[in-house]
C-alpha cells in the first residue's frame, strides 16, 4: 500500500478481493473457495498479481485453519499463500470471519463467541508478525442480519434481540482481535467493512427508512465508541438485549477504524412503499410493505457510491475504501459498475475526502448469491477471472483492472455506454419520486459519443438477435442488410468501416441450405467463404474486433464423444467443408478474429415444438449463443470456440476444451417455452 506524507497524496489505489465467505447453514458449511477451485489453486496468485492490484482482501479463516480448536489448526494453507502474496508485492488484508459463525462450538450468539475470535487472531499475529492488515470480521451488521433477524444463516434466529446480541459478539471481537493482535504487531491496523446503503421511502414509512439509515452505521459507531446515551439507537439497543455495561465497554475501549472500508452493490439502496397493489404478493414482507432494490423503482436514478463516501467522511473523519465492487450483470455492466466507482472515489478525492482505495470484488468470480448462500445451486457470476474453463480465464474487466491501476484511460467501447441502473429499463415498477437536490448528480461520468457494432447480416434470426440483445445492453449497433454493406464485396466492407468507425464486425449472415433445396455451391462459396475472408482482411487492416461463425458440419459424426476445437475436422459434405476452408482462411488471414462453432439454432419466434424435437440434433438457443458471444467479443477473445447448449444427444455433438458458456440446454428449453405468446 502506498504511504501518505505530509507533500505528497498518493493515488487512488486499485485493491483486490477474494469472495472466500464460509457460512453455516444449519449443519452445513459453503464454503466459496471450494467451489471457486483456490483453495487448491495457488497459481491464482500469480494471476492476481497481473492485475496491479496493491492489496487482496485475503482470507485466514477461523472456521478453516482451527475448526476444531487453536491447539489443532492446521497452518499449512496461509504458511504457503501469505508469503507468496509479500513476495508479489501484494499486502495482504487478513480476514478472519467471513460471513460465518465462527467453528462449530460456537456461534454469533454465543456469551464466549469475541474471546474465542480474539484467541485466534492473536494466534494469527503470532504465527505473522508482520501481518499489518486485518479485518477481523467481514460486514458484522450485514452478517448479524442475515443471521440474527432474517433467520437465512446460522443460528437462524429471527428477533431483534438475536440481531442485536449478534452484531455485539461480533463489534467486541473485532475490538478484541486487535487488542490481541497490537499486542503482538502495535503497528497492526483495522479496516472494517460493511455494507454501505442508503433507505427512501413513501411517507407513511418515513420512520422505518430513519432507523434502517441509523442501524447502517451502527459497526462503526460502536468500534469509534459513539453509542452512548443520546445516540439515536442507544434506547433500540438497551430494548433488545444490550446492557449499559456492554455499551460503555464500546465507549471505554474504542477501536476506531484505521480505514472504513464500504462494500456497495446496486442492492444497497432500498425503497419502501406501503402500497402494497403496486406489487406482486411475493414482494411485500410481513409487515405489510415492499422493500426493493430502489433503482427499480425510483423515476430518477440514485447518485451512486459518491454521497455515501461523503456522509461517512462526515460522520467519521476516518480514511475510507470501497471494499467491495461487484455486480452480477452482463459484461458490459461489470466494467460499467467499476468505473463509476472508480470516478466517484476520485470525485470524492477531489472534494477532501480521504479515499485510498477502490476493490475489485469476486476476482474469481461468486456463487449461489441470488439465494444468499442459502442452497448451492451452482448460480455462477463471473468476475475479473471467468472459471467455466479448464483454467480461470481474465475477461475485460481484467483489462480494465490492469488499466485503472495503471493509470491509463480505460480502453473498452462499451464504457461509451450507461449502465442497466441509469437506463429507463431499470424500472420494474411503477415510477416513484423523491426530493432529489444531491450535487452529485452533477458528478456522474458522461457515456459519450457511441461507437458502433457493426451487425452483417442484419435480415437473418441470427443478425435480429444480437441487434435486439445490444438494444437490451446498451451497446450501439449497426445492423446492416447485404444491399449496406455486401461482405463479399471488397469495397463495400471498407466504405463501411470508414463511414461508422466500428470497434468490431459481427458476421451474421451466410448460407444454410434448406432441406428439400436445390445446394447452391456458388452462393455457398461466396457468402460463407469468401465474404467472410474480406471481413477478416478488412478487420485485420483496421485493427478492428470481429465475430465470425461456422458450423458443427465441419465433423462427420463419427466419433462417440463430442468433438472439441482442438479436434480435426472431417467434413461429410459440401456444406461443412466450405465452412472449414471459411475457418481456416479466416483464421490464417486475422488470427485475433473470434471464429464460434456453434449448432442448429432456435429461438423466440420459433414453433413450439422444434426444440423439443430437434433434442438428437444438439440445437442451440440464439439468445444464450449471442450473449456468450458478445461477451467474448468485448472480452477481445479470439480463435475458435465451440459454444452450444450442453445436454443433447447429436452425432456431432460439440464440446469444448475453452470453456462451457452456455447454460443447460433444457434450461434453455424452458426458457424457450416460457416465451412462447
Amino acid at each position: 500500500m502506498s504511504k501518505t506524507t505530509d507533500d505528497h497524496t498518493p493515488p487512488l489505489e486499485l485493491w483486490g478481493g477474494l469472495e472466500a465467505t464460509v457460512n453455516r447453514v444449519r449443519d452445513r458449511y459453503f464454503s466459496q473457495m471450494e467451489q471457486n477451485g483456490h483453495d487448491k489453486r495457488i497459481s491464482d496468485l500469480d494471476r492476481f498479481a497481473a492485475l496491479g492490484i496493491t492489496a487482496l482482501r485475503y482470507p485466514v479463516l477461523w472456521e478453516l485453519i482451527a475448526p476444531d480448536g487453536l491447539e489443532r489448526a492446521n497452518w499449512s494453507w496461509p504458511d504457503e499463500r501469505l508469503p507468496a502474496l509479500r513476495a508479489l508485492g501484494i499486502t495482504p488484508i487478513a480476514g478472519l470471519v467471513h460471513h460465518g459463525s465462527g467453528p462449530r462450538h460456537t456461534s454469533l450468539v454465543d456469551p464466549g463467541f469475541a474471546e474465542q475470535l480474539a484467541a485466534y487472531a492473536g494466534a494469527v499475529a503470532r504465527r505473522y508478525p508482520w501481518l499489518e492488515y486485518y479485518t477481523p470480521v467481514n460486514e458484522p451488521c450485514t452478517t448479524a442480519r442475515f443471521s440474527g433477524l432474517y433467520g437465512l444463516w446460522y443460528p437462524h434466529e429471527q428477533s431483534d434481540r438475536s440481531f442485536v446480541r449478534a452484531l455485539l459478539n461480533q463489534c467486541r471481537g473485532v475490538a478484541l482481535s486487535m487488542q490481541a493482535i497490537r499486542k503482538i504487531n502495535p503497528a497492526a491496523k483495522l479496516i472494517q467493512t460493511d455494507d454501505l446503503g442508503k433507505t427512501y421511502s413513501t411517507p407513511p414509512l418515513a420512520h422505518t427508512a430513519a432507523f434502517y439509515n441509523q442501524r447502517r452505521w451502527l459497526p462503526w459507531d460502536l468500534l469509534c465508541g459513539m453509542v452512548v446515551p443520546g445516540h439515536a439507537l442507544w434506547a433500540y439497543l438497551l430494548e433488545h438485549g444490550a446492557s449499559v455495561a456492554e455499551l460503555r465497554w464500546f465507549a471505554e475501549h474504542p477501536c476506531p477504524p484505521d480505514i472504513i472500508g464500504v462494500n456497495y452493490y446496486i442492492t444497497s439502496e432500498r425503497w419502501l412503499d406501503h402500497r402494497a397493489e403496486h406489487y406482486a404478493p411475493g414482494e411485500v414482507g410481513a409487515e405489510g410493505y415492499a422493500d426493493i432494490v430502489a433503482a427499480r423503482a425510483l423515476a430518477t436514478p440514485r447518485p451512486g457510491i459518491g454521497p455515501l463516501l461523503e456522509e461517512a467522511w462526515r460522520r467519521y473523519r476516518l480514511p475510507l475504501a470501497v471494499t467491495e465492487a461487484h455486480i452480477d450483470a452482463p459484461r458490459e455492466d461489470h466494467l460499467r459498475w467499476l468505473a463509476e466507482i472508480w470516478h466517484a472515489a476520485q470525485q470524492a478525492r477531489r472534494r477532501d475526502i480521504d479515499v485510498r482505495a477502490v476493490t475489485v470484488w469476486s476476482l474469481l468470480g461468486s456463487f449461489d448469491w441470488n439465494c444468499l448462500v442459502t442452497e448451492c445451486k451452482g448460480y455462477y457470476e463471473t468476475g475479473p477471472y471467468d472459471l467455466r474453463g479448464p483454467e480461470p480465464r481474465a475477461t475485460a474487466l481484467a483489462t480494465l483492472m490492469r488499466e485503472l491501476a495503471s493509470g491509463r484511460p480505460p480502453s473498452s467501447p462499451v464504457l461509451q455506454g450507461h449502465g442497466w441502473w441509469r437506463r429507463p429499463q431499470r424500472l420494474l415498477y411503477p415510477a416513484s419520486h423523491i426530493e432529489d437536490a444531491d450535487p452529485w448528480h452533477d458528478l456522474l461520468p458522461s457515456a459519450g459519443t457511441a461507437q458502433p457494432l457493426l451487425i452483417a447480416g442484419a435480415s437473418g434470426a441470427l443478425g435480429r438477435t444480437f441487434a435486439r440483445l445490444c438494444a437490451e445492453r446498451h451497446l450501439a449497433c449497426l445492423p446492416l442488410t447485404r444491399q449496406e454493406m455486401d461482405i463479399a464485396n471488397p469495397a463495400a466492407v471498407e466504405a463501411a468501416i470508414c463511414r461508422y468507425r466500428p470497434w468490431a464486425i459481427v458476421n451474421a449472415g451466410g448460407y444454410v441450405p434448406r432441406p428439400g433445396s436445390d445446394y447452391d455451391a456458388e452462393r455457398c462459396q461466396r457468402d460463407n467463404v469468401q465474404g467472410p475472408v474480406i471481413l477478416a482482411a478488412a478487420c485485420a487492416r483496421h485493427g478492428i474486433g470481429l465475430l465470425s461463425f461456422s458450423s458443427d458440419q465441419v465433423f462427420d459424426g463419427a466419433r462417440d464423444r463430442p468433438y472439441v476445437e482442438s479436434d480435426p475436422v472431417t467434413p461429410s459434405g459440401a456444406h461443412g467443408r466450405n465452412k472449414a476452408e471459411a475457418e481456416r482462411r479466416v483464421l490464417a488471414m486475422y488470427p485475433a478474429a473470434l471464429l464460434v462453432r456453434t449448432s442448429a439454432l432456435f429461438g423466440p419466434g420459433d414453433p413450439p415444438g422444434l426444440a423439443a424435437g430437434d433434442l438428437a440434433a444438439s440445437p442451440t438457443y440464439l439468445p444464450d449463443l449471442a450473449h456468450a458471444c458478445l461477451d467474448l467479443l468485448i472480452d477481445r477473445e479470439s480463435g475458435l470456440w465451440h459454444l452450444s447448449n450442453p445436454g443433447g444427444g447429436g452425432r456431432a455433438t460439440l464440446g469444448s476444451e475453452r470453456g462451457q458458456l452456455l447454460p443447460p440446454l433444457e434450461d434453455a428449453i424452458q426458457r424457450f417455452l416460457a416465451s412462447q405468446p
